[in-house]
């Protein structure tokens, strides 16, 4: 049964989330826990060494002031200091090595799981949606995994501190005052020594549990602040770091737009904002009363431990020893109830961080070996294939049946929303079919191994994706290639004019964003480097998806006749708004509102007056009546 949404969370559900938590970031990175832990140990304890140290030194001060015996402290508590300074240097030099590439991991965790599952789910906004708040949790406030391993350190810390402190102060409460020291007797008496421990204990717990209290406040408000940072993160920057939009910007005063989210006072994290007037309020509060308990707890252990020694229950230097040591064991049961509060608090997060790294991977993909043909002899079927995307109750295509041919050059034409594009997801099985299947040499593509049968096909999407990474490796898709061969490729491509003209070649980096020598590349440039890599890949199907719509329908129409003759004996899908591009194709589908109504040749299709291809050759002809190179494509 599911819990309602304002019920909260155990302590026990709490923890089984941190703990699951854990293990998935121990998993990723166990070298860095291994030298935090070190870390964590050494830090901890040593720092005992030296407050004994000193205690024994003062009070052979106070005391006999042997020479020998000050000078041997002396030189021990130097020597020591000496040799753990030096130790927890190279402890800490270890941990920030491994330490440096957390945050590297993390997103790459993220962006690992991101590639790893089923692209319905990728494709899902649900999944973005979710992802975003994870990011804006982290770098708002630090949630989920980071405080997870922030706490992680103040945790152990605190609990091996912790056992140091009891160690060194034990005997604050065994050792007896003498029998002589009148009134002060008392301080033996165990009635006392508990009442004085349990205040302690009191006034331990409650400081960290009003901070806590105090926390908890700002985590609850956590979409808040998270949606104030997405508006800041984009309306704050839209001048610096967008700027595809500076030309609109200046013309419209985009500006103006931006200062409703960038108010002075009223904005959500400035002085009359919601979480200021949280801290006026609640949360200044706890905080406050936090503060003066701490101070309280201070207090109480100097008038402890002073009352013994004026009654002689121990010298001046074990004051120092045992005021450190009790504030030490107090501040450290305080992180203890902090973090384990934080833990609570953070639980919420770390659930939301679970949900995204348990979404499943339920395509199924089968296991039998494509068939690698020198002859290319590979073919595929739609056999009645309909599909409707998750969540939407309206088919994107219905009924389609359809079979390529070996070394086919087809067409895929029809208005905006008609299908098309999903029709090619389908085909490089992105999606799976709602209805009917899809074939290759017969078998259902599902039984194929599912990364083999994703090496038939290379694509050029409509929204394809340079990175910022040098020209050679955007064609090869790795950064160890056939230079020749990339080159080949890209003056295929109509790239190759424009590749003289770079000082670098193939070690140019394209855009600015790592280095000041970037070449930034207009939008006809980046899709002849796209169509490269197509070439490149060398897969027996090529598929342009709207690959040139940058391009003027001259300049497209002369790529797509250039490229059919490059594609060879390969079987090649072509999608454009543009039917003048499609004239070379040996045959043309037509799609309208999800099904194929109209497959033929160019001829035949537009013989036909009342039909779908007709009407949309004719549509776009009538804007290129004026245009004497363009109108010979339409003749």
């Amino acid at each position: 049964m599911s819990k309602k949404k304002d019920e909260k969370m155990t302590f026990g559900e709490a923890l089984k989330i941190n703990l699951r938590s854990f293990k998935l970031l121990y998993d990723k990175m166990p070298s860095m826990y291994i030298a935090k832990i070190i870390g964590i140990v050494w830090s901890a304890l040593t720092p005992y060494v030296g407050i004994y140290l000193s205690a024994l030194l003062i009070n052979e001060l106070s005391g006999a002031r042997d020479p020998k015996r000050l000078t041997t402290l002396v030189v021990l508590t130097l020597t020591s200091a000496a040799l753990i300074t030096l130790v927890s240097i190279l402890f800490n030099k270890w941990k920030d090595l491994k330490e440096s590439a957390f945050w590297y991991k993390i997103y790459k965790m993220f962006s690992d799981k991101m590639l790893d599952m089923d692209f319905v789910d990728e494709d899902d906004p649900k999944t973005h949606q979710l992802l975003s708040t994870i990011y804006q949790n982290i770098n708002g406030s630090g949630w989920g995994l980071y405080r997870l391993y922030r706490g992680f350190d103040s945790l152990l810390s605190s609990i091996l501190s912790l056992f140091g402190g009891i160690a060194m102060t034990v005997t604050l409460f065994t050792r007896r005052v003498p029998d002589s020291a009148g009134a002060y007797t008392a301080l033996n008496n165990p009635l006392f020594i508990v009442a004085i421990i349990a205040l302690m204990l009191a006034v331990t717990f409650i400081s960290p549990m009003l901070g806590s209290k105090g926390e908890s406040f700002y985590a609850q408000n956590a979409g808040q602040h998270n949606l104030a940072n997405r508006l800041f993160g984009f309306y704050g920057f839209l001048g610096s770091h967008y700027p595809e939009a500076a030309a609109d910007a200046r013309i419209y005063r985009m500006d103006k737009i931006c200062e409703v989210f960038n108010k002075d006072k009223t904005g959500t994290f400035c002085s009359k904002g919601p979480f200021a007037k949280i801290a006026k309020k609640v949360t200044g509060f706890y905080s406050a009363g936090s503060a003066a308990v701490s101070v309280i707890f201070t207090g109480c252990a100097y008038v402890f431990v002073c009352m013994k020694a004026l009654a002689g229950a121990f010298g001046i230097g074990d004051v120092t020893q045992y005021v450190s040591s009790i504030t030490r064991v107090s501040g450290n049961v305080s992180s203890i109830v902090s973090c384990i509060g934080e833990m609570k608090n953070n639980a919420e997060f770390l659930k939301i961080t679970l949900e995204y790294f348990d979404i499943p991977n339920n395509m199924y993909e089968g296991s039998l070996s494509v068939e690698k043909r020198s002859d290319r002899n590979y073919e595929i079927e739609f056999r009645d294939v309909s599909f409707k995307y998750p969540g939407s109750d309206t088919y994107s295509l219905r009924h389609v049946n359809l079979k390529f041919k070996i070394g086919e050059k087809l067409a895929v034409v029809g208005q905006n929303g008609s299908g098309k594009t999903t029709f090619i997801k389908l085909l490089c099985r992105l999606y799976d079919p709602t209805e009917g299947e899809i074939l290759l040499n017969g078998i259902n593509i599902r039984k194929y191994n599912y990364n083999e049968y994703m090496n038939v096909f290379s694509v050029v999407f409509q929204d394809f994706k340079l990175l910022s990474y040098t020209l050679g490796a955007n064609v090869a898709v790795s950064e160890k290639y056939d230079g020749a061969r990339v080159k080949k490729c890209l003056t295929e491509a109509g790239f190759g004019d424009r590749l003289e003209t770079l000082d670098d070649g193939l070690d140019t980096y394209l855009y600015k964003d790592f280095t000041k020598k970037g070449v930034t590349v207009s939008g006809g440039e980046a899709q002849k480097i796209a169509l490269a890599r197509t070439l490149y890949k060398d897969s027996p199907f090529i598929i342009l998806d709207e690959p040139t719509a940058a391009l003027d329908p001259v300049a497209e129409a002369e790529i797509y006749t250039k490229f059919s003759e490059i594609v060879g004996d390969k079987t090649a899908v072509y999608i454009s708004h543009r039917l003048s591009s499609c004239r070379f194709c040996d045959e043309i589908l037509v799609f309208s509102e999800g099904s194929v109504v109209e497959q033929g040749t160019h001829e035949n299709l537009l013989e036909n007056e009342s039909g779908k291809y007709h009407e949309l050759w004719f549509a776009q002809a009538q804007y290129y009546a004026n245009d004497e190179a363009v109108s010979k494509l339409f003749a």
